[in-house]
């Protein structure tokens, strides 16, 4: 498995890279496949402490759903080991919906085969991301493309837990629908289907 460390806006030390290098076997042990693990470590602002915060996070890249983590600590190496028990965590969980979904469809259940883009679909290499359309301005939008293939509500949602966000973008293999699943307060989710009026943007064009 390749391991990239990299920092935003700043240098990495050599120890901190040989600390990351060390842990990485844990994860090595739950995806045995996983192809690359991406740890990027970067200031973010705290408007509670005149210190900036350290951000850690982790994109592994297994054959199938990216798994993600990310944390903040005022010391990098403690924010890195907050991110690897969710990234430690989130792998089990992958690791036990899989053999559950093996378990069902040696019993002839054939909804229970996941469907998940290869990792090239997934997760590309490099994000493509737009200028900044707002020139001078402080406001900052940044633009990703997003692929993926159909996948149904449920698929969304284990995918969504992955990659610790409290939505996720899909296209919806029952309604055939651009979708976004979110995450409500306690256990409760909401999903949201657009539907595309297309005659409506025609008139508008």
């Amino acid at each position: 498995m390749d391991v990239v460390i990299s920092g935003r806006h700043q240098n990495v030390s050599d120890h901190f890279r040989t600390h990351v290098a060390e842990r990485m076997a844990k994860v090595e042990q739950l995806a045995p496949r996983a192809l690359r693990t991406e740890v990027l470590v970067s200031h973010e602002p705290n408007r509670s402490k005149t210190k900036a915060s350290e951000r850690v996070e982790i994109t592994c890249h297994i054959r199938g759903p990216v798994v993600r983590a990310e944390a903040t600590h005022d010391d990098k190496y403690a924010a890195f080991e907050l991110a690897m028990d969710k990234l430690v965590e989130r792998l089990r969980r992958s690791n036990e919906r899989r053999r559950v979904a093996r378990t069902k469809a040696h019993k002839g259940d054939p909804a229970a085969v996941p469907v998940s883009a290869p990792i090239d679909q997934a997760e590309p290499d490099a994000p493509q991301e737009a200028a900044d359309p707002f020139g001078d301005s402080p406001i900052e939008v940044r633009e990703k493309v997003h692929q993926s293939t159909p996948m149904t509500l449920s698929q969304a949602l284990a995918e969504m837990e992955l990659v610790g966000h409290d939505f996720f973008l899909f296209h919806d293999s029952d309604t055939d629908k651009p979708s976004v699943v979110y995450r409500r307060r306690g256990w409760a989710y909401g999903v949201i289907h657009l539907d595309v009026d297309s005659a409506s943007i025609e008139a508008v064009s």
